[in-house]
């Protein structure tokens, strides 16, 4: 069954509100109302993967060829061919390099040889074969299972979990088998060339079972390394170097970015480190943290803020990974500034902003001027018609902002 709603219904009473009551900030979010009303318009049903308004429009996207190449990680194919790519189209054209440059690799995964749910694998099994990309049982603890096995024989084991919120099944395998392989073994045997991708997160319309974040999960097993990019240029550079990563690598992938997020990519051979975060705007006042599709929502609500606060100079970091996590990045920007919001859209009980916190305050402490701030789904399970309420929107980002900043 899929759920319909009207543009006015995807847009939070409280944000309508707000809104109202704010006639001088209305003109931030013109194309967002506009994008809304296009799609009320169409009286069509959301697409599986949702609909995020306003990254069209995102200058953390990058819209032109000279845009996308100026990106010092992107040295190696400076001088290459960009070409248009949502994110799915970018996560495909990952794997048909891995799967082009290494004759080990397969893809594997309910429905992939299809082309997958969100459309991730289409093309690849007739290009490559239906012996290296191929359907598997509905059984996620047999997915990662012969990953690891075949990954422990010396290929490359490219297997797709249908959703996040079926990974648990694989939750044994994962962080008992996957990440403990190496080590079991003191170093003579390893499943290095294990890459689990996954759809996470909101959608507007995913309920309990289509909707959750879990990396926190995972982000507590040693031995396993999870990311999550922000974009098509990051999905593709982040995912080949976690295909390659001689660890397992769990690579959780927005669903609702798949087509909301349009960039300029590069079409040659390139990686993004591992374990390393990415300063998208640099400030002085305020660290604000965050992965995936939130990282729209706060460039949003420090656009609102910076209208409320004159001034306001704000230091947005993406994380990308979430194990490891890069610590020097972002003490040193708190260092800096002084004070520090994280949002996410998993719930807020040892979500990993937690941990984030619990770092700072041991490095950052004396340098602290104001509590640290969570912003984060609520401790409960993922809802359906309260989801827009549950996840992390722009206005309580920007509460959060006021708050750290007020103190």
């Amino acid at each position: 069954m899929v759920l319909t709603l009207s543009g006015s219904a995807l847009l939070s009473s409280a944000s309508r509100i707000f809104l109202q009551q704010r006639a001088p900030v209305k003109h931030l979010h013109t194309s967002v109302k506009n994008q809304y009303a296009a799609a009320s318009k169409a009286n069509s049903p959301p697409p599986a993967e949702g609909f995020m308004p306003g990254v069209a429009n995102s200058k953390l996207i990058k819209n032109t060829h000279h845009e996308a190449l100026k990106n010092p990680e992107l040295a190696s194919v400076a001088n290459g061919e960009t070409k248009k790519m949502n994110t799915f189209q970018a996560v495909n054209d990952a794997m048909g390099i891995a799967l082009a440059t290494d004759n080990t690799a397969c893809v594997f995964g309910e429905d992939v040889a299809f082309g997958g749910v969100f459309r991730c694998t289409m093309g690849l099994a007739e290009m490559f074969g239906r012996d290296r990309v191929f359907n598997t049982p509905l059984t996620e603890q047999g997915i990662a299972g012969f990953g690891i096995g075949m990954a422990a024989m010396g290929s490359t084991a490219i297997a797709e979990i249908q959703f996040a919120d079926y990974i648990f099944p694989a939750f044994d395998q994962l962080v008992n088998e996957a990440a403990k392989y190496r080590y079991r073994s003191g170093g003579e045997f390893n499943v290095g060339g294990l890459c689990i991708r996954t759809p996470c997160g909101a959608v507007g319309h995913g309920g309990h079972y289509h909707s959750q974040s879990p990396e926190a999960y995972f982000a507590h097993t040693p031995g396993l390394k999870v990311v999550i990019p922000r974009s098509p240029i990051q999905a593709k550079g982040l995912l080949l170097a976690s295909i390659r990563d001689r660890n397992p690598v769990i690579f959780m992938e927005p669903k609702i970015l798949y087509r909301a997020a349009v960039e300029m990519v590069p079409v040659g051979d390139y990686e993004l480190p591992l374990g390393k975060a990415e300063i998208l705007t640099e400030g002085k006042d305020l660290t604000i943290v965050g992965w995936g599709a939130q990282l729209y929502v706060l460039e949003n609500a420090i656009q609102l803020a910076k209208s409320r606060m004159p001034g306001l100079s704000v230091e947005l970091i993406d994380l990308r990974s979430i194990l490891p996590w890069d610590v020097e990045a972002v003490c040193n920007s708190v260092n800096k500034t002084g004070r520090l919001l994280i949002a996410h859209e998993a719930p807020k009980t040892q979500g990993f902003a937690a941990e984030i916190t619990s770092t700072v305050m041991e490095r950052c402490f004396l340098r602290l001027e104001a509590p640290i701030q969570r912003v984060t789904s609520y401790d409960i399970p993922f809802p359906l018609i309260f989801e827009k309420f549950h996840v992390p929107d722009m206005i309580r980002c920007v509460e959060g902002i006021e708050h750290v900043m007020k103190f």
